[in-house]
């Protein structure tokens, strides 16, 4: 008989996803300084998918089909190439704060998404009522004199950050409706194995393997880097997992508006990123829009 989780044990959890993955942009834009981005990223996540594939088959996890293999390599190319290291990219040159506040507006691209697959309908007005306030946000946040002039991040960095996102909610409508079956903490090993792959592939391929000097690396460069394996990619994940099948989507959905806060508080904190009127009050709007959003996604359908 299965019991229910404790209250501790859910508590702990939330504070896992809440933390860590609102933590990582920060660890992101920490490692990148000293490490080429793709390759930074295609090593992380190899090595934790490594690690995660030898822990589930010492516990005797059956090995994926390839039908598993098929539909998670694509889910790890879509949110872990396109979405995660194209994100590490642009935090060469992009402040954590401000991107986890553009990143935040993603489910943005998420309701226009759904609705333009094959089979989507139309957003409910709710959902545009929260699509109208995050771009409020995202215009209050990038438009004129909202960023201090140094601070301004370049076009190209700005368009990674919203080809990143529509990779990623490209990757998760392709999770949602994939018929494959893998339990959900061998998809994500299976995602970090085969994203990690073809983020060393791709950093190879636009020239980071001669950017690669390991003893230019500095020594917070590598504790970035091992928190990202560690926390982020080895505990968040399978805590997220655990979260799907012991909590409701709407509670585990709220990490999407907590995590910028963590990130930009973090941000200023840390690494001394500006946190102006502008920015904090984009970041409310933005994260208003996404409350919004959530809420009506996870709102039930009536019978």
């Amino acid at each position: 008989m299965n019991h229910p989780p404790s209250r501790t044990a859910l508590i702990l959890a939330f504070a896992a996803i809440y933390l860590i993955w609102g933590s990582t942009y920060l660890g992101i834009r920490i490692a990148v300084e000293t490490m080429p981005p793709f390759i930074m990223s295609g090593v992380r996540f190899t090595f934790a998918g490594c690690v995660l594939l030898a822990f589930l088959k010492f516990r005797g996890a059956a090995w994926p089909t390839r039908e598993q293999w098929r539909d998670q390599a694509i889910i790890g190319a879509c949110l872990l190439a396109g979405g995660n290291a194209v994100v590490a990219w642009a935090e060469q040159t992009v402040p954590s704060g401000l991107t986890t506040l553009i990143l935040g507006a993603s489910p943005l691209i998420m309701v226009l998404m759904e609705w333009l697959r094959p089979g989507g309908k139309r957003p409910a007005p709710m959902l545009w009522v929260g699509f109208g306030v995050g771009l409020v946000g995202l215009l209050v946040l990038l438009g004129p004199g909202a960023l201090p002039k140094n601070v301004r991040p370049p076009a190209a960095s700005l368009l990674a950050l919203f080809f990143a996102s529509i990779s990623w909610w490209g990757g998760s409508l392709f999770a949602k409706y994939t018929r494959s079956g893998a339990p959900p903490i061998m998809a994500a090993t299976v995602q970090m194995l085969c994203g990690g792959v073809l983020m060393l592939a791709i950093g190879l391929a636009i020239g980071e393997g001669p950017r690669v000097n390991v003893a230019a690396i500095t020594a917070r460069s590598w504790l970035a880097w091992s928190y990202l394996v560690v926390a982020g990619s080895l505990v968040a994940f399978p805590v997220y997992a655990w979260l799907l099948k012991n909590s409701t989507p709407a509670k585990v959905s709220t990490y999407s508006y907590v995590n910028p806060v963590v990130a930009v508080v973090l941000g200023w904190a840390i690494l001394d990123e500006p946190l102006t009127a502008h920015i904090a009050l984009a970041a409310a709007v933005i994260i208003g829009a996404v409350a919004i959003i959530t809420v009506q996604k996870n709102r039930p359908k009536p019978a």
